[in-house]
């Protein structure tokens, strides 16, 4: 049943009134108007002046009119303004209609409640909660607190559930029907409450919940079933109401199931009158367990280990209880069997422990010579642990002493190969230079080694460009590929990367010298991938590969692996171990993958990093200028070693440069002064005489100039600190031995600079 809208009544009421007062004003004009003629047409007689009793009367008639044209205006306004509200009346009862037929449509229960939260409108829907209830429909004007009320305390509602999650609140009806309470405000203050019947989806939800307990209930039923003890539930009324296959067929008397049976009919009276003071124990809320010999339906004896647990409900009270028995009748033979076997042992202990006690004096004799033994052998392994350690920091330590006369030799050969001689003679200086490089690499894989296990090598870390380190590695292997006659392929790379350059470019030079020593004909790859945020730098080959089993050997000491009828090479094994090291000091995961037959993959995974800002390391006051190679440069020579300064000299007065060497400071000022002699560059060795270093040398000589000059600094230490500390002077660091194309690579870029 529709109610009209309040809002439209005093609109009505209002016009209505006006009107009338109107047509009121209206006739009061006309009697006037009418009134005023009589007199005017009646009084003539009378007046004394006629003329001015006309003049007069047409001037009360111009004024009749002009009161009966506003009149008629008026009027004629009014007529528009009825036949606006009249059609305004069948729009808004129109616009009703239409509101209740929609309300009506609704499949769900609809009630508007206005300001003041009193029911307004409701459709059938919710109107047949209340029928199909027999209760009395709330009529317009109950308040919505009214019809909550009636509908709890008449039974409408059964049950009312609400959920902080969940929208609106779910009743339970009398009918057995679950509806959906949501409510939403009007824009003047009132209620518009929907009741959604959700009957459907509680009734599948609550099948959803009805087959997930009877799945839970089957698996549990399948899991104590394979329990190998007795389990069963006892209500309060010591009724059994579960129990497993086990339980089932002890207890089960003449093939009957004790399910639903009581434990005074299940058990034996004598058996019952047992267990009954555990039975109130566990009702009275306590965990009991005891020990029972039972006889069986088949008249074998068992002794049975008894648990019972209390079982509690919401409101702490007692509802039945737990039931766990386990067969210990084994374990009890077994304990009687133990206590048999103990008294025997007693018996035979005491007649042995006569004997005994004359082997227990000869058994501390030998014990006492045991412990002996054990710490000579104790002290010869600290020994050789001691002396192995020694060894190797012998070795780390003395790397500078092993290398200097080596970095001479070297000088001293490269300056032979820039001067000309005959074929034989060169040779012959060529198989020179060969030599010292295998006794280089040899020496210096010895040395390297015994500094990684002495832990004289640290990593520094820094972000660098892969460009460099690649095209140097690639254009050092390409010319020692092209000797043997294999390809290197070089794929470029300008990845920024976070790891040490000199350890890592140590691991790609291992992995391309054993790619080219081991592969006898085809071609090799140097290049990379990216990862994520890693790249994987990779070497393959064309090689004979390496067999599976033998992967993680390589990796060891003095481990090579030679494919049969191939030439020895002059190795010692140490490469792959060298790279071992060094990638797990950095971090860097390195793997292996190879094919027999068709070649391997040695990779090395390195971070992706980030370029910090450069501070400039030389003078920008200083103007050098070469036109060719190193013509022309002024090179100041400073080593303890007259046999180094006499090789350097040697090579770089072959690469025409200006060359004045030095074994110590004194020695530099009696030829020149350092103060205001020309030079272009300084190469020092970091280990001087006399507790002396090259960084403070030439700390000094620049001191004294108006321009510092640019520095090389020559050492066979390894360390970070000292690479960090001639990184943060602006020098240039080389280790020892000294390659000549290297170091003339590093001059002119220095000289060019």
């Amino acid at each position: 049943m529709s109610v009209p809208d309040k809002t439209d009544i005093p609109e009505t009421d209002d016009r209505d009134r006006r009107i009338a007062e109107l047509e009121a004003e209206n006739e009061r004009l006309r009697r006037i108007r009418d009134a005023l003629i009589v007199r005017v047409e009646s009084g003539s007689a009378h007046k004394p002046e006629p003329y001015a009793a006309f003049e007069h009367s047409v001037v009360l008639a111009e004024q009749v009119r002009e009161r009966t044209e506003a009149l008629n205006q008026a009027m004629e306004e009014l007529k528009g303004s009825n036949k606006a509200l009249s059609r305004a009346r069948e729009e808004a009862e129109t616009t009703r209609q239409r509101l209740s037929d929609a309300i009506e449509s609704i499949a769900d229960g609809f009630v508007l409640f206005d300001h003041r939260h009193c029911l307004i409108q409701s459709n059938s829907r919710f109107r047949s909660y209340w029928r199909q209830a027999g209760l009395a429909v709330p009529g317009p004007g109950t308040s919505i607190a009214e019809v909550k009320s009636q509908a709890v305390v008449s039974g409408l509602i059964a049950e009312e559930h609400s959920h902080p999650d969940s929208e609106g609140v779910v009743f339970l009806l009398s009918n057995g029907r679950w509806v959906q309470m949501t409510e939403r405000p009007t824009r003047e203050g009132g209620l518009v409450v929907l009741y959604s019947d959700i009957t459907e989806v509680k009734n599948s939800e609550m099948a959803r919940r009805i087959k997930a307990l009877e799945e839970s209930e089957r698996w549990i039923r399948v899991v104590t079933d394979h329990v190998p003890a007795l389990i069963a539930y006892v209500g309060a009324d010591m009724t059994i109401q579960f129990c497993n296959k086990v339980y089932e067929a002890w207890y089960g008397r003449k093939g009957e199931s004790p399910l639903g049976k009581r434990l005074d009919h299940v058990h034996s009276p004598e058996l019952y009158q047992r267990l009954l003071p555990q039975i109130l124990d566990v009702m009275d809320g306590h965990n009991v367990t005891f020990e029972f010999e039972e006889t069986g339906e088949q008249g074998g004896v068992r002794y049975m280990l008894r648990s019972y647990v209390p079982n509690f409900d919401e409101q702490g009270d007692i509802i039945g209880f737990f039931v766990l028995i386990r067969d210990i009748t084994d374990r009890r033979k077994t304990a009687l069997a133990l206590e048999q076997a103990y008294d025997n042992l007693e018996r035979r202990v005491k007649e042995r422990t006569a004997a005994l006690t004359g082997l227990n004096n000869q058994l501390r004799q030998e014990i006492t010579e045991r412990a002996a033994v054990e710490a000579r052998l104790r002290d010869a392994k600290l020994e050789a642990e001691r002396a192995n350690l020694s060894k190797t920091k012998f070795l780390a330590a003395v790397s500078h002493d092993l290398l200097q006369p080596l970095n001479a030799a070297r000088l001293f050969t490269s300056a032979l190969l820039e001067q000309s001689f005959g074929p034989k003679a060169e040779g012959l200086v060529r198989s020179v230079s060969t030599s010292l490089d295998d006794v280089e690499n040899l020496l210096g894989t010895l040395v390297d080694i015994s500094k990684l296990d002495a832990g004289v090598i640290k990593p520094d870390v820094t972000a660098f460009d892969l460009r460099d380190l690649l095209n140097n590695i690639a254009r050092e292997f390409r010319q020692m590929a092209m000797a043997e006659g294999l390809s290197l392929d070089f794929v470029a790379s300008s990845v920024i990367v976070e790891s040490d350059s000199q350890l890592l470019a140590r691991i790609l030079r291992n992995f391309l010298t054993n790619a080219i020593r081991y592969t006898g004909q085809g071609r090799i790859l140097l290049g990379c991938r990216r990862q994520g945020g890693h790249v994987v730098l990779q070497v393959w080959d064309t090689g004979p590969g390496i067999p599976e089993d033998k992967l993680t050997e390589i990796f060891q000491e003095f481990k090579r692996i030679r494919p049969a009828g191939s030439q020895p090479d002059k190795g010692l094994g140490l490469g792959l171990a060298i790279v071992d090291k060094i990638s797990r000091m950095l971090g860097h995961e390195v793997t292996v993958s190879s094919v027999e037959g068709r070649g391997s993959v040695f990779s090395v995974r390195v971070p992706i990093g980030r370029l910090q800002p450069r501070r400039p390391e030389l003078d920008q006051n200083r103007t050098v200028s070469f036109d060719s190679g190193l013509g022309g440069a002024r090179i100041w020579v400073i080593d303890n070693d007259r046999a180094i300064c006499q090789g350097m000299k040697t090579l770089l007065e072959g690469w025409d440069c200006q060359v004045v060497t030095a074994v110590s400071l004194d020695d530099l000022e009696r030829q020149l002064d350092p103060a205001r002699s020309a030079v272009d560059l300084i190469l020092a060795d970091y280990h001087l005489d006399n507790d002396e270093n090259g960084v403070d040398l030439v700390a000094r000589i620049n001191g004294r100039r108006r321009y510092p000059a640019p520095v090389v600094m020559i050492t066979a230490n390894y360390t970070n600190e000292l690479k960090q500390h001639i990184r943060e002077l602006g020098h240039l660091l080389m280790n020892k031995p000294v390659k000549p194309l290297k170091l003339r690579s590093a001059l002119s870029h220095l000289l060019r600079s």
